[in-house]
């Protein structure tokens, strides 16, 4: 049954916790032992499946009990019995039938949207608009408080040909970052360094840090201070000759008006666990080209199942042009959950041609890895 008429019938959820190989810590907070996903599993009369990942983290988009409360709570009635066709309809309720919870709402979006293109035979990023690129600059995240597993992890990528990374500053004291920036600069030239804070500066030490992390002349610097401080980010913009870029501060369509409109940043990192869904990330970036801003792709703490959403967003969107920070499939998780790998070749992630998202869980592991599970016998 090839309809897009035909019911969902099927509402599974997965709360996983996945090991990783090292702590990670950003100016937020950190990460070490296992991060945390779930996953929903929508399954139509005909028995097609799609797949979706939520990636909360609970100092930055919210916890993982409330994503899955969201899923299985308030979501799930509005999902079972309708139409498979219905996926405007059904994410249009979805953004008033709980507060917040964008990462919910993204793994609902991606599921639908994985489903409807397995039926239709289709890719997601042909149900996206069209494919504007079939590759995608990787950045991988140095985060790790022991530089020199980092070091490790830097010959690693340089053999892997990955040529992006992004330093993350602002968790430890000022001498480390500019410690690691000459590192960079020294010992690893041929990488485009990328700096991100995640919102780790007090507005009292800001302007001075930033202007000497400027010095090094990365691509950019990102989000410096709290997500509120928009009229610090707007000074801070104006003291560096480089582009500043708000992450925490952009969440979805709305946000990126008044960021616009205040003059914060001059980019934008573009997650769908933050923006709510694939379109609303589309349409953040649309918002931010139109006023002359940049875009790249970012991510949270994902497994591949998000990355592959993340990948034909970006696939489907030319206005971000700044490759993406799908990485931890790669290079962070003991174990990813996909059957087949994520696909990263010569630095660079591979758009999928097949139907939907191009790839599914193992089963196996989404049992495996489970903390909590509601899945119909």
């Amino acid at each position: 049954m090839t309809d897009l008429n035909q019911t969902i019938t099927g509402f599974d959820l997965w709360h996983l916790e996945l090991p990783v190989t090292s702590r990670r810590d950003h100016g937020i907070g950190s990460v070490e032992g296992s991060c945390e996903v779930v996953i929903l599993r929508l399954t139509s009369e005909s028995g097609s499946e799609g797949f979706g990942e939520a990636s909360p983290w609970s100092v930055f988009t919210g916890t993982p009990e409330a994503t899955y409360a969201a899923l299985d709570r308030y979501i799930r009635p509005l999902v079972v019995g309708s139409r498979v066709a219905d996926r405007a309809e059904i994410m249009a309720k979805a953004a008033f039938a709980v507060a917040h919870c964008t990462e919910a709402k993204a793994a609902l979006d991606t599921a639908l949207l994985d489903l409807t293109g397995r039926i239709s035979g289709v890719p997601v990023w042909a149900l996206l608009g069209g494919k504007c690129r079939d590759s995608i600059p990787l950045s991988c995240s140095i985060a790790n408080p022991d530089f020199t597993q980092d070091i490790a992890l830097l010959e690693q990528l340089r053999e892997d040909g990955v040529r992006i990374v992004k330093l993350k500053t602002g968790f430890k004291d000022h001498a480390f970052d500019i410690m690691r920036l000459e590192h960079l600069a020294q010992h690893c030239p041929e990488f485009s360094v990328r700096v991100d804070y995640n919102q780790g500066l007090s507005i009292e030490d800001a302007p001075a840090q930033v202007r000497d992390v400027a010095q090094f002349n990365p691509d950019f610097i990102e989000q410096p201070v709290r997500a509120h401080h928009y009229d610090m980010m707007a000074k801070l913009r104006g003291q560096i000759d480089l582009p500043l870029l708000a992450d925490e501060s952009v969440f979805g369509p709305e946000d990126m008006e008044r960021a616009a409109r205040e003059g914060i940043c001059d980019g934008v990192s573009i997650k769908i666990m933050k923006s709510g869904g694939l379109s609303r990330g589309q349409t953040v970036a649309r918002i931010a080209a139109a006023h002359g801003l940049s875009a790249y792709g970012g991510d949270m703490f994902e497994a591949g199942l998000a990355h592959l959403a993340g990948t034909h967003m970006i696939a489907a969107t030319p206005e971000i042009k700044l490759g993406c920070e799908f990485y931890q499939a790669s290079y962070f998780l003991k174990e990813d959950i996909l059957e087949d790998p994520f696909v990263v070749q010569n630095g660079r992630v591979i758009v999928p041609d097949t139907p939907g998202l191009g790839g599914r869980p193992d089963m196996s592991k989404l049992n495996h890895y489970a903390v909590t599970k509601e899945v119909a016998a």
